[in-house]
C-alpha cells in the first residue's frame, strides 16, 4: 500500500504532470509535421529554396573539412557574386551540416526540416506549459490549427523555425528578467537568420511594458539585444558586405507601394478573404486576446500586454507580406492564452472590482459556489473549444497535405541539369529564364554559374539595366535574344522550363536563327547559341511576323 501511495504521489506531483504534458505535446507535434513533411518526396515545398540551402550546407562542410572557407560562385552577375557574397543564413547552414551526411541529401533536408519545425511549435507550447496556462492541451491544438500557411511554410527547408525558437527563448528571458543572456542569444540569432529584428522589437516592447506596469525605464533588454546584434553583424565571416546586403534588403522590401522590381510571391499580401480563410483561428485568437486584455490591471497585465504589442506588430506585417505567415499565427495564439490566463484562474471577476473590505465580508458566502460554477463553465468552454479546434485542425491538415503533395517530384529538372553538367564546360554561365528555378539547378549542378537566383532583387541591385533587359528577354519582348544573351550575359546556353510563361521567349529564340535545341524533356529545354546566325525558315518568318503584328495591335490597344 505504501508503495502504491508513493507512486500515486509521484504521478500527481507538479513536475511529473508538466513533463507528461510536454512529452505528449512533443509527440503530437511530431506526428502532425511528419505527416505533412512526408506528403511529398521532394524537399518541401512551395518554392525551391530548400534545395539551395542543403546543397550549400554540403559545400560548406566540404570546404571546412578541407580547411578552407568555400566561395560561392554560382551567381556572378548579382550582388551574391564571389566578391560580395553574404550568407545571411550562415548558422542555419551550419546546423544543417549533420543532415548532409545522409547518402540521400534530399532525405537529410527533409528530416532537418521536420526537426526544426517541431522544435519551433514545441517552443511555443513549452511557454504555455511553463507559465501554467490552464487547458494547455487546448492551446496545443490551437497552435497546430492556427493557420494553413503557417503549417505549410514551416515545412519548408528554410530558417524561419529558428526565428521562432530564438524569439520564444528571448521572450522567456525577458519575462524572467535575465537580460544579460539576451546578448549571446541575439548574437547567435544574427548569425543564423536576418529576422533578428524580431528580437529587437521584442526587447523594445518589453521596455514599454515595464514602463507601464512598473513605472520605470528598463533599458537593459534593448541594450543587450542591440549589443549582441551588433556583435553578430561585425564578428561575421562576411563583414562588412553583410551591411550592404542588409541595406539592400530593407531598401527593396520595406515599402508600402509597389516594388521596384519583381520579387518573390511571399513578399506580396494575401487578399482579405484569403487571409481570413487561411488563418481563421489566429484571427479569432487576436479578437479574444483584445477582449480579454485588461489594461487597468497593471500587476497582472505585463505578459499579456507584451503579447498584445508583439502579435499586433506581426499581424500588421502579415497583412503586408504573406511571408510573415510563419510568425504571426502562433504568437496570436500565445496572446489569447496569456490574456485569458487571469480569467481562467479566476483572478478577474466582479468581486475583484469591489473594495477589499467588502470582498472579505462576501467571500465566505459566495466563494465556494462561484468557484464550482466557474470551474464547470471553464470546463464546458474548454471542451467545446477543443472539439471545434480539432475539427479545424483536421481540415487544415487535409488542405495543407494536399498542397504539399502537389509539389514537383524530387527529380524535377534532374535530367536536364545532368545533361548540362555533362556537356557544358565547367564554370560557364547558364542563362536561366526563371530566377526561382535556380535552387534546383544549383542542387543538381553546383559546378556551373547562373544569371539570377534566390531573389530577383540581387540581379537588380547589382545592375538595374541588366535586370530590366533580362526581364524583357524572358518575357519575349526582345525579338532577337541570342546576341543579347551571348554579349550582355556572357552565356551560350539557355535553360528554360516548359511552362506558358516563356512561350514568347521560346518562339523568338527558335525562330531567330541563333539557337539549337540541344536537350528537351517534359520539364525543361536547353538551348545553345550558335556561333553564327542561320537564315530562319520561311514558315518561321511568317509565324514571327504574325506574332509581331498581334503584339503591336495589343500594345496599341493598351
Amino acid at each position: 500500500m505504501s508503495g502504491g501511495r508513493q507512486l500515486n504521489a509521484f504521478l500527481e506531483s507538479d513536475s511529473v504532470i508538466l513533463t507528461l504534458q510536454l512529452l505528449f505535446g512533443l509527440a503530437v507535434i511530431t506526428a502532425v509535421f511528419y505527416v505533412l513533411q512526408f506528403s511529398t518526396g521532394s524537399i518541401c515545398c512551395g518554392d525551391f529554396d530548400g534545395y539551395y540551402h542543403i546543397m550549400w550546407s554540403r559545400l560548406l562542410w566540404q570546404g571546412l573539412k578541407a580547411r578552407h572557407f568555400p566561395q560561392f560562385t554560382a551567381l556572378p552577375l548579382t550582388t551574391l557574386n564571389p566578391k560580395d557574397y553574404v550568407d545571411h543564413h550562415f548558422l542555419f547552414h551550419v546546423f544543417q551540416i549533420p543532415f548532409t551526411w545522409f547518402k540521400d541529401l534530399r532525405k537529410g533536408a527533409k528530416i532537418a526540416s521536420l526537426i526544426f519545425a517541431v522544435l519551433a511549435v514545441f517552443s511555443c507550447y513549452w511557454l504555455v506549459v511553463r507559465y501554467r496556462i490552464r487547458y494547455s492541451l487546448v492551446w496545443l491544438v490551437a497552435l497546430l490549427a492556427c493557420s494553413t500557411p503557417f503549417l505549410f511554410r514551416l515545412n519548408m527547408a528554410k530558417a524561419p523555425p529558428f526565428a521562432i525558437i530564438y524569439t520564444i527563448i528571448g521572450i522567456f528571458l525577458l519575462f524572467q528578467k535575465r537580460y544579460w543572456l539576451l546578448l549571446p542569444l541575439s548574437f547567435v540569432f544574427t548569425l543564423t537568420y536576418d529576422m533578428f529584428v524580431l528580437l529587437i522589437a521584442a526587447a523594445m516592447f518589453w521596455t514599454i511594458v515595464v514602463a507601464w506596469t512598473e513605472r520605470r525605464f528598463e533599458w537593459r533588454p534593448v541594450a543587450f539585444v542591440l549589443a549582441g546584434t551588433a556583435a553578430g553583424l561585425v564578428i561575421n565571416p562576411y563583414f562588412p558586405h553583410n551591411f550592404v546586403l542588409l541595406y539592400e534588403h530593407l531598401k527593396i522590401k520595406l515599402t508600402l507601394g509597389d516594388f521596384s522590381t519583381k520579387v518573390g510571391h511571399e513578399w506580396y499580401p494575401y487578399s482579405s478573404w484569403e487571409f481570413l480563410g487561411n488563418s481563421a483561428v489566429a484571427c479569432v485568437a487576436m479578437v479574444i486576446g483584445y477582449i480579454a486584455f485588461d489594461l487597468t490591471d497593471r500587476k497582472q497585465s505585463n505578459h499579456s500586454l507584451f503579447f498584445l504589442l508583439f502579435s499586433t506588430m506581426l499581424l500588421l506585417m502579415n497583412l503586408r507580406w504573406r511571408r510573415i505567415a510563419e510568425y504571426w499565427p502562433p504568437f496570436a495564439i500565445l496572446f489569447a492564452a496569456f490574456s485569458l490566463q487571469p480569467w481562467l484562474h479566476g483572478a478577474r471577476s466582479g468581486l475583484s472590482r469591489l473594495p477589499s473590505n467588502v470582498v472579505e465580508e462576501l467571500l465566505p458566502f459566495f466563494d465556494h459556489q462561484r468557484t464550482d460554477t466557474r470551474e464547470l463553465l471553464h470546463l464546458i468552454g474548454a471542451s467545446v473549444a477543443a472539439v471545434l479546434l480539432a475539427l479545424v485542425l483536421f481540415w487544415n491538415l487535409k488542405v495543407t497535405r494536399v498542397d504539399i503533395a502537389g509539389s514537383e517530384k524530387a527529380g524535377f529538372y534532374k535530367k536536364g541539369m545532368q545533361w548540362i553538367k555533362t556537356h557544358v564546360p565547367k564554370d560557364e554561365i547558364i542563362f536561366n529564364t526563371d530566377w526561382d528555378d535556380f535552387p534546383r539547378m544549383f542542387y543538381f549542378d553546383p559546378t556551373h554559374r547562373y544569371v539570377t537566383g534566390l531573389d530577383p532583387t540581387y540581379l537588380y541591385d547589382k545592375n538595374p539595366e541588366l535586370s530590366k533587359l533580362y526581364e524583357r528577354i524572358t518575357l519575349g519582348k526582345e525579338k532577337d535574344p541570342g546576341p543579347l544573351i551571348r554579349d550582355r550575359f556572357s552565356s551560350r546556353y539557355v535553360f528554360t522550363d516548359n511552362t506558358d510563361d516563356h512561350t514568347r521567349f521560346f518562339s523568338n529564340a527558335t525562330s531567330s536563327g541563333w539557337f539549337d535545341i540541344v536537350y528537351e524533356d517534359a520539364e525543361c529545354t536547353v538551348l545553345h547559341i550558335r556561333d553564327e546566325k542561320t537564315t530562319p525558315s520561311e514558315e518561321n518568318n511568317e509565324d514571327n511576323s504574325d506574332e509581331s503584328d498581334e503584339e503591336d495591335t495589343n500594345d496599341n490597344g493598351n
